[in-house]
C-alpha cells in the first residue's frame, strides 16, 4: 500500500514539474486518438493548446481491430504522430512492438459500458445480468463499436451469457450513432461514447459483474518530432486541471497503481 501511495505521489510530482516548466514555442503536435476519449478531449483542447505551447492537429483511429485505420495500422505505415490517446489494451500492444517511447505512457481516464436506445423509445430493464441478457435477446438489432469494447462483447461477454449465436445475426459495429438514426435498436458502448451523441437516450451502465472498465491512456510515439510538447500535452491531460472535463464526458480519473 505504501509503494502504491509513493508511486502516485511521484507521478503527481512529475506531472507538476512538466506543467510548471516554461512553455516553449513548439511546432505542430500530431495526435491520433480513439473515439472513447474524444468528447473529453474536445472540451479540454483550448487549454491543452495553451498549456502545451503547440498547435495540435488531431486525427482518429480505433484502439484495436483489423481495419486499415486502427491507430496501430496507421503507425505501422508511417502516419506522422507525436502522441496517441487510446484504450490501454491497444496501447500495450504498441508498447510491445516498440512503437511507443519507453516509460512515456500514462493512464488518463476510465469509463464503463452503458446502454442507449433511440430518443423517446422505451428503456429496457438492464438492472441485473439476466435482465440485460433478455433485453439483448428481445432487441431487433444490437450495435457496438468495432474496437476494444466491441471485441470484449463478441469474444467474451456474449459467449459467457450464452447468446453469441443469437446476437451474431442481428448485431453490427456501426455504433451508437446508428441508434439515433433508427438503424439499430440498442447500443452497448463506453459511456463516454454514448453521452455526446444526439438523438439517443442513455439507459445506464450494464451490471457490475458483466462490466468492462475501459482505461484510456496516452503516450509519446517513437520517432516523435515534438517529444517535449507531447510530454507537456500528456501531463496536462493527466493533471487535476483535466478532471472536470473528464467527468462531464462520462469518464473518471483512473485508479493509479
Amino acid at each position: 500500500m505504501h509503494e502504491r501511495s509513493h508511486a502516485r505521489h511521484l507521478l503527481a510530482l512529475v506531472i507538476a514539474a512538466v506543467l510548471l516548466a516554461p512553455a516553449a514555442a513548439f511546432g505542430q503536435v500530431n495526435v491520433i486518438m480513439s473515439g472513447g476519449f474524444s468528447a473529453a478531449y474536445q472540451k479540454l483542447l483550448p487549454e491543452l493548446e495553451r498549456s502545451s505551447g503547440a498547435r495540435i492537429v488531431t486525427t482518429s483511429g480505433s484502439s484495436q481491430g483489423t481495419g486499415p485505420n486502427t491507430i496501430g495500422a496507421q503507425l505501422r505505415r508511417g502516419v506522422p504522430a507525436d502522441v496517441v490517446i487510446m484504450n490501454r489494451a491497444g496501447l500495450d500492444e504498441l508498447i510491445k512492438e516498440g512503437k511507443i517511447v519507453s516509460g512515456s505512457d500514462i493512464d488518463l481516464a476510465q469509463t464503463l459500458l452503458g446502454v442507449a436506445v433511440r430518443a423517446g423509445a422505451p428503456k429496457p430493464d438492464i438492472s441485473t445480468a439476466d435482465a440485460f441478457k433478455q433485453a439483448l435477446l428481445r432487441a431487433r438489432s444490437v450495435t457496438f463499436d468495432g474496437s476494444t469494447s466491441g471485441l470484449y462483447l463478441t469474444n467474451t461477454l456474449f459467449p459467457r451469457l450464452g447468446i453469441a449465436a443469437e446476437l451474431a445475426g442481428k448485431s453490427t459495429t456501426a455504433g451508437v450513432a446508428s441508434v439515433g438514426r433508427g438503424e439499430a435498436e440498442i447500443a452497448v458502448q463506453p459511456v463516454s461514447e454514448i453521452l455526446p451523441v444526439q438523438g439517443i437516450d442513455y439507459v445506464g451502465t450494464i451490471p457490475s459483474e458483466l462490466q468492462y472498465v475501459g482505461v484510456f491512456s496516452a503516450a509519446v510515439v517513437t520517432g516523435a518530432k515534438e517529444p517535449d510538447a507531447a510530454r507537456r500535452l500528456i501531463a496536462f491531460l493527466a493533471s487535476e486541471q483535466a478532471t472536470a472535463g473528464l467527468r462531464s464526458s462520462g469518464m473518471e480519473p483512473p485508479k493509479r497503481k
